[in-house]
Formats: structure tokens, sequence, C-alpha cells
């Protein structure tokens, strides 16, 4: 296993320039509810209808989503859905976007009719105009396009044939990008690779690569021979072909290929898959990762994309739960520090409209009375967070030589706990902060207390909420168990 913690830290200060076709991608669900009388044709009773930066621009959202900066370079028509692409990216704060403007042209749409249900795709309706950009504006693309190689650490093409990726704007990209010592990944749509000769990679999918190298591309032994002949042709690195729901398959020029199996996954939508496994890709090479690494990183975002709904973008921690062992997942996905932001997994949490809990103490040393009290404060709600007092904060409360163990080491043992769905460290001497913002529907504490005494408890009845008390296990106290260990007689 590689280590997915390293190279999570290295991505984010990864700047990848992307140049491709971009597209308006909506997305009306509904479910066919009749046939209509004036045709034999259904009808679509639509429910709802959501719109998202695709195509090239999804390569873009991709990279910010995972936490690098990506410069983007692509073309948009003097239209309303240019007007709102421009926009949508203006809103995405690791986005630079770089859009050139052409009036003789619309902006690409693309409207799919989904099935809300079964997630089935029934129909799509595009607007566009698949033609190389005209002389001009093709001028006007290089001019915005070169600047910008040498800030960026990796470059990334995303052609879908719309125009933007035209002969002479990859051939400038590609020599420039050579000049400076920069790799340029390529998701190509050409069955002529040789018109992206001189990129680090090339990423067809399994029917784009058929068609280019005319081979059958029907085992992973057909596939590396036929890749051998492509990669000398385009004076390539290495190719990646992508087969869906068998995975992906690696051939680097002169080596042997890597074949990874798709991981397992309920497959809601492949739209966009494609635009998160170049993201993936090329923020992994750029962070100095080697051939393998990008290949199963690839392979985790695109497992990631494939069960959303619509075009998706892929996070950090949804990679990490697809690449980690479930065990490993514990401090990094429950741990939230002092002063860390909670409102990600909260408004989640109420999205859902799952029932939140909370209980607070020092845990200093964890025995079968604080088992019994989380448990307990679990049982009584969906999702339990745990404050957690901070080291200072122990101190104040305990005196000298407490805390025994460090609030990191305090919180992984928390974590690592089934009934623990979040631990929050606090620096204050009492959670009222942290319950503020929370504002639980269950507090919990343990039965020493009363009602009256339980922190926070004016704050979760006002707004509905409840106060539980757990009875507490005799003979079981952190103090109790610290004088022991040190030879006292508490």
């Amino acid at each position: 296993m590689f280590d997915f913690e390293a190279l999570s830290q290295a991505i984010p200060r990864q700047t990848v320039l992307c140049v491709g076709d971009l597209m308006l991608d909506e997305f009306v669900y509904g479910e066919v509810s009749r046939v209509s009388p004036e045709a034999p044709a259904p009808v679509i009773a639509v429910q709802r209808s959501e719109t998202n930066v695709g195509g090239a621009g999804n390569v873009a959202r991709n990279i910010a989503s995972l936490g690098a900066r990506c410069i983007f370079v692509g073309l948009i028509g003097e239209d309303e859905a240019g007007a709102k692409l421009k926009a949508d990216l203006a809103r995405e704060k690791l986005i630079e976007a770089v859009l050139v403007s052409d009036s003789s042209r619309p902006t690409t749409r693309k409207v799919r009719f989904v099935s809300e249900h079964f997630s089935t795709h029934m129909l799509r309706a595009d607007w566009e105009l698949s033609v190389p950009a005209s002389a001009d504006v093709e001028q006007k693309l290089i001019d915005a396009i070169l600047p910008q190689v040498a800030r960026a650490d990796i470059v990334l093409l995303s052609d879908y044939a719309k125009g933007v990726l035209t002969a002479r704007v990859i051939r400038n990209i590609i020599d420039a990008a050579k000049k400076l010592g920069k790799r340029v990944i390529v998701d190509p749509k050409s069955a002529n690779f040789a018109i992206y000769r001189g990129a680090t990679l090339l990423t067809p999918n399994r029917k784009e690569f058929a068609e280019a190298t005319r081979s059958r591309a029907d085992t992973d032994q057909n596939i590396a021979g036929a890749a051998q002949d492509a990669m000398m042709l385009a004076d390539c690195e290495a190719m990646l072909v992508t087969q869906s729901e068998h995975g992906m398959t690696l051939v680097v020029r002169g080596g042997e290929a890597i074949h990874v199996p798709a991981l397992p996954v309920k497959v809601r939508d492949v739209s966009g898959a494609g635009d998160t496994v170049a993201a993936a890709l090329a923020l992994t090479l750029a962070a100095k990762a080697d051939w393998e690494t990008a290949l199963r990183m690839a392979n985790a975002a695109a497992a990631v994309a494939v069960g959303k709904k619509g075009t998706a973008t892929v996070t950090p921690a949804e990679l990490r739960r697809k690449i980690l062992p479930h065990a490993s997942l514990a401090a990094e996905e429950k741990i939230v520090p002092a002063g860390g932001d909670l409102d990600a997994p909260l408004s989640d949490w109420r999205r859902q409209g799952l029932r939140i809990g909370f209980t607070n103490g020092c845990f200093d040393i964890l025995h079968p009375g604080h088992v019994k009290v989380l448990t307990a404060a679990r049982g009584a709600c969906d999702r339990l967070i745990v404050g957690l007092n901070s080291d200072a904060s122990t101190k104040r409360l305990k005196g000298e030589g407490r805390p025994v163990q460090d609030e990191r080491a305090r919180a992984e043992v928390l974590a690592a706990l089934e009934a623990v769905d979040l631990v929050a460290i606090f620096e204050e001497d009492t959670p009222i902060e942290l319950i503020t913002k929370v504002r639980p529907s269950v507090l919990v504490k343990g039965g020493d207390y009363t009602r009256e005494q339980v922190v926070g408890h004016e704050i979760v009845e006002a707004t509905g909420g409840e106060v539980v008390l757990v009875d507490i296990l005799p003979g079981h106290s952190t103090t109790s168990l610290v004088g022991r260990a040190r030879g006292g007689n508490a």
C-alpha cells in the first residue's frame, strides 16, 4: 500500500493547467408516467433538475475538489449557457478560469433525462457545434494558454472534440510544456494518436483505444501489445486504458502492463467518470508519485465518481475511504482539532434528518465506565459527537500530572470506538461553545450529575432536545486508576 497520507499532503501544493472543451451539463430527473397520445413516445414526469460545469470544466472541478489549484482555459459562446458557466467557475476558489468567447458558436450544452428511481439515462439532448475553432479563435486560445504553462506543475488536455484542442493548439501546448520540462496528460478523443505526439500519458477508454489502434482490445495482453505500438507512434511514456467495470490497464513504454480491477461499487451514473480519472492521474503524477500509485489513485477516484449521480467530483476524504483499510480511517475521519470545521459533517447529518447526540469529558484513561456511557449515548441518537478536553483544559480541571495521555492519543482511542462518530477537541474549561455550535438533539452525561448540573442543558432543551443521564458503573474512575498506578491509595 502506497503512502496515501504523504500523497494527500502533497496534492494541495500542485497547480494543474487544464485545457479543453467546456460544456454545461444539465440533469433532469423524473420517471416515465405514460405514453403520449400525440405520438407513441414516453412522457417523463419531471421531478427536479440540476446543472453542473461539465466536460473539461468537470476535470477542473475535480482538481479543485481534491484540494489543488487549477488554471483552466476553455471556450464559450456568447449565450446564456456560456454566462452561467463563467459565473459558476468564478465561484470556484481554486479555479482560475481563462475563457475565450466565440460569438459564432453556441456554448456546448447537454441535457440528460434520467430515471430518478433507477438512475437510468432515458434521453440526451445536445446543443453544440463540433467543428474546430476558427483561425482567429484558435490564435486567441494559444495566446491565452502559453503564458500559463510556466505557472503549472503539470498540463492536462481534456479533448471532447468540440473544437478547442485543434492540432495546432495541441502542438503549441505540448511543445511549450516539453521545453519547460512539464509533463502532459491527454484524455484523447481523436483516433489519430499522432496528433498528441510528445505527451507523457494518454488515457483513452477501451472503445477509443480499439478504434485508434485497430485492435480488439479484449484482453490485457492484446491491450499491452497494441499500446506499445501506439506509444511509439505518439512518442509518449505511458498509456492508460480505462475499461469501465473491467478496471484499468496501464502500459509503460518498454515495460510490463499493470492491470487493476474496478473496485466494487454500486454504479449510479458514469457521466464524467473519465474527467475524475484524468484529474486524479494528473495530481498524483504532479506530486511525484510512481505510475502504479497514479493508477490506483485513479481507479479509486473512478469508483467514487460512478457511485454518485450526475457529473460528480471527488474529495480527499472519499478517496481515503476507498484506498485505506477501514481501521486506518478512525483518526483522519473522526477527529476534529480544537477550532476545526464541524460544518461539513453536521450539515450532511442534518440533511439526512439524523438525530445528533453529544457527550463530553477528558477520557484520560478509557475504562468500562466510559464505554458504558458512550454506548448508551450512541443508542440514544443516530450520530454521536464526543467533546474532548484539550491537554491544557484537562490540566486546569484535574491538576498537575494530568492528563496522563496527550489529547491526540486520547482522541485516537475514542475514535477507534464504533459508538463514536466524531471527536471534537475543545480548549475551554466547559464545552458550552461546542454545544452551541452542534445544537444536539440529545445531551448525554453520567448519572453522577443532575440535569441542572449538565453544561449546556438549557441550550439543548430550548430547541426541543433532551438530556439523558446514564447510570455510572461503580468502582471505575480515571482518578482512582491513576492513583493506583502511581502507588497511591486513591
